[in-house]
């Protein structure tokens, strides 16, 4: 039998939302437009595959010293990537998994790499500046967001998950009304879910003119610099320290 493009495309639909909703925690589910969203964001922009070389050197790192169970995970872009967690919080047991320029979808497709293995008790997530940045909706990211958390809660259902806010930055102060859209929405989702924070980082790193501080990028505006991290580690830590 010969079936249309039109019924084997909601019947992937279908079937991805059955893989999806039942290890979700969150009271709210995928509907088919959020299941479209999301497959048009792995679909139609840069592939996971770009970053295969630096998910394979954490996994050469991980056979030389494994990494330890229930610590905190941090994952996520750059932001992370460039974050001396075991500096900022020497008390606490971290593993940091930031890699490149990546979208939320990435640490996604990775998961099974470099957060399922680890058991993490707490995974801390900084995505989504570059998926605006590339042109995502803030409709296209809390889908993206929804689909990693459902993976994470299959496997590993005790897991607290922490959503650091898309910071507002010199150099992509333009796109801010879309950050702050989807940040709005992601806080939202992560308000109506157990187990799950949302980590507004975004006033204070505002002046009081309402514009970025400078003082706490490094010169191209969009990295933190020791200050801004100094800003975040102070406003993440009571979070650390509660959810342990």
């Amino acid at each position: 039998m010969i079936y249309s493009k039109k019924f084997m495309y909601w019947l992937f639909c279908f079937c991805l939302a059955i893989i999806a909703l039942p290890g979700c925690s969150d009271p709210s589910r995928l509907t088919p437009e959020q299941i479209s969203l999301h497959r048009q964001s792995l679909v139609d922009f840069p592939q996971p595959q770009r970053w295969q070389p630096d998910i394979d050197n954490f996994t050469r790192q991980d056979e030389q010293q494994a990494p330890p169970q229930n610590a905190i995970l941090f994952v996520g872009s750059s932001s992370i990537r460039l974050w001396d967690t075991q500096k900022s919080f020497p008390g606490l047991t971290t593993i940091n998994r930031g890699f490149g320029g990546s979208f939320l979808v990435d640490s996604e497709y990775y998961a099974d790499r470099i957060i399922l293995p680890y058991a993490p008790r707490t995974i801390v997530l900084y995505a989504g500046d570059n998926d605006i940045a590339s042109g995502k909706s803030p409709a296209m990211l809390l889908a993206d967001f929804q689909s990693f958390t459902a993976k994470i809660r299959r496997s590993l259902p005790q897991t607290k998950i922490l959503y650091i806010a898309i910071k507002p930055s010199l150099a992509r102060w333009n796109l801010w009304p879309q950050m702050n859209a989807a940040n709005h929405l992601i806080g939202d989702y992560c308000a109506a879910a157990p187990r799950m924070q949302f980590i507004d980082i975004t006033f204070p790193m505002l002046g009081t003119d309402g514009q970025p501080r400078p003082e706490l990028f490094q010169p191209d505006g969009l990295h933190l610099n020791d200050e801004g991290y100094r800003l975040w580690t102070s406003i993440l830590t009571p979070f650390l320290v509660k959810f342990q």
